[in-house]
């Protein structure tokens, strides 16, 4: 487990220049306590101090987010639960002195913490933390200059609500997510639900309440994940040879999805 976070902790992608990002902010993931890791991806944690205001933008995953946030020159901190930001981008603005400390949940996995409502209450919206969970002291998550406390401050509160017992749909559903990610070749959902073993109508039943999107939409992010991915990180792309790889028609389909997805074409992407 500890490998496969030291991996997560590089790992830029989704984030739209993410170079412009690192360079005005301290980002860091960590890994939650033991018990909690079949739910929380990870911890992520960002310090600012900025001369003028910055907005980061990310091509958000099938995930659900608790937030905490302070910022320092306008008062009292305070928590959000952000849902899948579909289907569109997800921008949060930033400026002088702050911190956020984030609990990523693995795609699925956020329902047992909330089973009174599908995973489709949360897409597309961030409403106040207390709308979902119990008040708790936000000053002791963000406001440790140690990371080591905000850590234990994190599972402290969220070990207090996990559920009492695994919920079978909502590993089902994280391991089919993951299935999405990893494996390139998953192509359609129909082939999916086949290799699965169930119908196409259970498999978007199971999504809509368990991950909030569906099982095409996660097809398709991933693959842009990908393509930004690729963007970002490499010169000389051949994007039709992409195009190919990532389960696209032609390249001129991957430059349209990637354009509405982030705004830009492929070649107005800032490279290296």
């Amino acid at each position: 487990m500890e490998g496969d976070h030291s991996a997560l902790r590089r790992d830029t992608r989704g984030i739209v220049d993410p170079a412009s990002l690192l360079s005005r902010v301290r980002f860091r993931r960590h890994a939650p306590a033991g018990p909690l890791r079949p739910y929380v991806e990870t911890y992520w944690f960002i310090d600012w101090d900025l001369p003028a205001p910055y907005a980061s933008t990310v091509v958000p995953h099938p995930s659900v987010n608790l937030t905490f946030q302070w910022d320092e020159d306008e008062g009292a901190p305070y928590g959000e639960v952000t849902g899948v930001a579909a289907p569109g981008l997800y921008t949060r603005k930033i400026g002088g002195r702050g911190r956020v400390c984030g609990a990523k949940f693995w795609p699925g996995a956020f329902r047992p913490f909330a089973p009174g409502e599908p995973a489709t209450a949360w897409t597309g919206r961030a409403l106040p933390y207390e709308d979902v969970f119990p008040r708790t002291e936000i000053a002791a998550l963000v406001g440790p200059a140690d990371d080591r406390d905000r850590i234990a401050a994190l599972d402290a509160y969220l070990l207090s609500l996990a559920p009492a017992a695994p919920d079978p749909a909502a590993e089902l559903a994280r391991g089919l997510v993951a299935r999405i990610r990893a494996e390139r070749g998953v192509r359609r959902v129909a082939d999916l639900a086949r290799a699965e073993g169930l119908s196409v109508r259970a498999l978007q039943r199971l999504f809509a309440g368990y991950v909030g999107v569906s099982p095409k939409w996660c097809i398709l992010r991933y693959r842009i994940h990908d393509a930004v991915e690729a963007a970002g990180t490499r010169t000389g792309v051949d994007w039709a040879a992409l195009a190919a790889d990532l389960g696209y028609a032609d390249q001129a389909h991957l430059v349209r999805d990637f354009t509405a997805t982030v705004g830009v074409p492929p070649t107005a992407y800032p490279s290296p």
